[in-house]
C-alpha cells in the first residue's frame, strides 16, 4: 500500500523549490495519486488527461529510440511539465512560466527513488 502521507511531504517539499507552485503525483494509468491539482481544475479530468500526454509523446518519439525525458507545455501565465516516474507514476508540474525546467527535473530527481519506495 502506498504511503500517501509520506508522498503528499515530498511533493510539498518540491512545491517549495524551483519555481513549482503545484505538484501532483499521478499513475501511469491517470489516476490521482497525491499532489495538489491546481485550483478549478477537474481533478480527474486534469490528471487522466496528463497521463494520456506523456503516453502519447512516448509513443510519437519511440521512432528516434531516444527515451523521453519529460514533456514541458508552455501556456500564457505558467508552464507544466510531465516528468515520468518510472513504471508506476509520473509528475505533474505546474510552475512558473519563467521556471527552469531543468532545474526542476533537477529538484524532482532529488526525490524520485525515495518516492518510488513509498509507492
Amino acid at each position: 500500500m502506498a504511503d500517501i502521507a509520506a508522498i503528499e511531504s515530498i511533493l510539498h517539499e518540491i512545491e517549495k523549490s524551483a519555481g513549482v507552485e503545484d505538484a501532483v503525483l499521478v499513475s501511469r494509468s491517470g489516476m490521482h495519486i497525491a499532489g495538489t491539482v491546481p485550483r478549478g481544475a477537474h481533478a480527474e479530468t486534469f490528471v487522466a488527461m496528463f497521463a494520456i500526454l506523456l503516453g502519447a509523446a512516448e509513443t510519437a518519439t519511440s521512432e528516434l529510440k531516444e527515451r523521453l525525458d519529460s514533456v514541458v507545455i508552455n501556456l500564457e501565465a505558467s508552464r507544466v511539465m510531465i516528468v515520468n516516474d518510472g513504471p508506476k507514476a509520473l509528475f505533474v508540474l505546474r510552475a512558473s512560466r519563467d521556471a527552469d525546467p531543468r532545474r526542476i527535473k533537477q529538484e524532482i530527481e532529488k526525490y524520485a527513488k525515495q518516492i518510488e519506495e513509498y509507492l
